[in-house]
């Protein structure tokens, strides 16, 4: 077991306060060997939070604290060896990772885990088992994995179609703040005409989701007969153009 020595309350408070003091001391404390120290900067350096973005020295610190017990330090090794970030993409080990993670029950690892089952990355491709996993950390609060979980019931992969069961967990997906699950629970509600409803979730939607998804929501808005719907296509679409400087 690792010793959890960092208070994590306080050093967030910290790098609003002083970050300059705050990286200082966490940085002694990583290189004393506190996990939960190496875990958080491993994760400021991917994110280029107040210290430079060094996605190698992100994948450092991860490393230190995964063999060190951190649960989401696993989680976030596998991410790096799944991406690429700082090491290069190696999907097996990504899943090894992911794996050792979802012993600890963490829900993020969990719902990885089963994106590698269903995208056969590193593994055969197997929907029974990312069925089983999106369930798993559907039952942990995960928002996406929710989202996710609305699908098979929809579709009706592995398991009879339940639309009263699907647009639920969209439903819990979107109050949870989920991008894919405000649209899809948005989707919903404009079928089921209350289109007033549904725009603001797709509002908030915008703002959280990667460019990827945005493409594909705007060509399924643009044609749309409802005027806010369409308008909302135009507003991704303006996002996406890029704008001369002035």
């Amino acid at each position: 077991m690792y010793a959890r020595r960092l208070d994590a309350d306080a050093l967030a408070q910290q790098l609003r306060d002083d970050p300059a003091a705050a990286i200082v001391a966490l940085r002694d404390a990583a290189r004393a060997d506190d996990a939960e120290a190496q875990a958080w900067l491993g994760q400021l350096h991917l994110d280029g939070n107040v210290v430079p973005r060094d996605a190698a020295e992100a994948h450092y610190w991860f490393q230190r604290a995964a063999h060190a017990g951190v649960p989401m330090a696993m989680n976030m090794l596998g991410r790096c060896c799944e991406n690429g970030w700082g090491v290069a993409v190696d999907f097996p080990l990504a899943a090894v990772w992911y794996r050792r993670a979802a012993a600890h029950n963490l829900d993020w690892a969990i719902y990885n885990l089963a994106h590698m089952h269903w995208n056969g990355r590193g593994m055969a491709a197997d929907r029974v088992a990312a069925f089983t996993l999106f369930r798993r950390a559907a039952a942990l609060g995960h928002a996406r994995a929710m989202h996710f979980l609305g699908q098979f019931h929809e579709h009706g992969w592995e398991t009879p179609v339940n639309l009263d069961r699907a647009f639920d967990l969209y439903r819990q997906s979107a109050e949870l703040g989920d991008y894919r699950g405000l649209c899809s629970w948005a989707s919903v509600l404009a079928g089921m005409g209350r289109v007033d409803e549904a725009v603001p979730l797709i509002e908030r939607a915008i703002p959280l989701a990667p460019t990827h998804y945005l493409g594909p929501l705007a060509a399924q808005l643009r044609p749309s007969a409802h005027v806010a719907l369409h308008r909302l296509a135009i507003w991704i679409d303006e996002l996406s153009t890029p704008r001369a400087d002035a």
